[in-house]
C-alpha cells in the first residue's frame, strides 16, 4: 500500500508564494499519474494540476495556469506544487493524489488504477 502525507501548507498574504510537498511511501513503485485537488467548505473537490510519470507533461486548471506548478522527483518519491501571485480564492484544502497499479505476476497494471489520496494541506490567503 502507498501513503501519502503532504506537507507545506500554511498562511500567506495575497501575490505570496508557498511550496506543497507530497511525500509518499510504501510501495511506491506502483505510482503512475500525480495530481492535486483542492477543496473548499460547502464544494466539491477540484482538480488542480496533474503530472504523468515521467513528469514531461502536465495539465492545469485554467484558474491556476500561469501561476502554479506541478512537478515531481520520482527518486525522492515527492510531488510538488510551486503556488506563486496567491489569491483569496485559492485559500482551501489541498491534496495529494497517486495513482497506483495493481502487481501480478512482477508487473503492475493500471487498468483500474486505484486512485490514493493524502490527508490534505491548508492553504490559506489572506487580504
Amino acid at each position: 500500500q502507498v501513503q501519502l502525507v503532504e506537507s507545506g501548507g500554511g498562511l500567506v498574504q495575497v501575490g505570496g508564494s508557498l511550496r506543497l510537498s507530497c511525500e509518499a511511501s510504501g510501495d511506491t513503485l506502483c505510482i503512475a499519474d500525480m495530481s492535486w485537488y483542492r477543496q473548499t467548505p460547502g464544494k466539491e473537490r477540484e482538480l488542480v494540476a496533474s503530472i504523468i510519470t515521467s513528469g514531461k507533461r502536465t495539465n492545469y486548471a485554467d484558474f491556476v495556469k500561469g501561476r502554479f506548478t506541478i512537478s515531481r522527483d520520482n527518486a525522492k518519491s515527492t510531488l510538488y506544487l510551486q503556488m506563486n501571485s496567491l489569491k483569496p480564492e485559492d485559500t482551501a484544502v489541498y491534496y495529494c493524489t497517486a495513482a497506483c497499479g495493481k502487481l501480478i505476476s512482477g508487473s503492475y497494471y493500471f487498468t483500474p488504477a486505484t486512485t490514493i489520496w493524502g490527508r490534505g494541506t491548508q492553504v490559506t490567503v489572506s487580504s
